[in-house]
């Protein structure tokens, strides 16, 4: 199981969560020529400039996804989600719970993620996160963005949950960005990261509650991922390295070929959660959750 960030520190009035191991003008001809060329030089860095910053520096969610990523990402083909299935000896499964209140929304299950935009781990959750909500409903507004540049695994490529919104008929989904992917001198941070979306306090008292032992041996992980007070995901199912020097259109076209190293990863845990999920929505829909490969993981989830 891949590590997690954990929160291990205090700022302001809150812990914080932590992954690291942390001009004259001229007039004539010569004039205007070398006006010219000042110019054409000034072109020049500033296209240099925008490029490797679009090739190395981490976003911030400003830049929507572009709709050839959403669709592959939304629709991995079941024969590529049937064939890589699931092993609970290379992603061990959600930790179950039990005799607790369900956790709803709406009259429907809620699902609530918890994470931050600088966290590596929370980067690489989301991508099977999005698949397995996917087959049970539909992201709007989601944004491109990357993980810390000074973590570890930097610059891992992701989406921020900030701001998007989803919709379901059968599930309710939450999720918190702590954090921002920028650093900050405030003492209001949350592991040296500018706070972005603080949880409300039922959030932090779930989060409080369930992130720690006996449900894992790092408490105060992050990504947590809460479904329904039936079943957590504590930090992340894989390591985020698979996704290294990866672009966003790669990695979602990766979901499609069973025997890439990333499908092998992204796609065996959107199973472990779809199968998670249709626990929660008591095997609704059909289509979805009578498939055999996700029948036989629920029970290994004790269905």
């Amino acid at each position: 199981m891949a590590k997690a960030a954990t929160r291990k520190s205090t700022s302001s009035k809150r812990r914080s969560g932590s992954s690291k191991a942390r001009a004259s003008s001229q007039r004539g001809p010569i004039a205007v020529a070398g006006s010219i060329l000042v110019v054409a030089a000034i072109l020049v860095t500033f296209l240099l400039v925008k490029l490797n910053t679009s090739n190395s520096s981490p976003l911030t969610g400003e830049r929507s996804v572009p709709t050839s990523v959403l669709n592959a990402i939304e629709n991995v083909p079941s024969n590529a989600l049937d064939s890589v299935g699931y092993n609970s000896s290379v992603i061990p499964p959600l930790v179950s719970l039990s005799g607790q209140t369900p956790l709803t929304a709406s009259g429907k299950p809620e699902i609530l993620y918890i994470g931050a935009e600088f966290c590596p781990f929370c980067a690489a959750e989301r991508w099977p996160t999005i698949v397995a909500l996917s087959k049970f409903g539909h992201f709007s507004n989601l944004h491109l963005m990357t993980s810390s540049s000074t973590d570890v695994a930097p610059n891992t490529p992701t989406f921020s949950f900030y701001k998007s919104t989803y919709s379901s008929p059968y599930i309710s989904f939450e999720p918190v960005e702590w954090s921002t992917n920028k650093s900050t001198s405030s003492p209001n941070n949350f592991n040296g990261y500018s706070i972005l979306q603080p949880p409300t306090k039922s959030q932090l008292a779930l989060f409080d509650k369930y992130d720690t032992s006996p449900y894992t041996t790092q408490s105060g992980s992050i990504p947590f991922i809460d479904f329904g007070n039936k079943f957590l995901q504590i930090g992340a199912s894989y390591q985020p390295q698979i996704l290294d020097n990866e672009s966003w259109a790669t990695i979602a076209g990766s979901l499609s070929l069973p025997q890439s190293q990333t499908a092998q990863a992204i796609d065996a845990t959107a199973n472990l959660e779809t199968a998670g999920i249709c626990i929660m929505t008591k095997n609704k829909p059909a289509n979805v959750c009578s498939n055999p490969v996700i029948s036989k993981i629920e029970t290994v989830l004790g269905s």
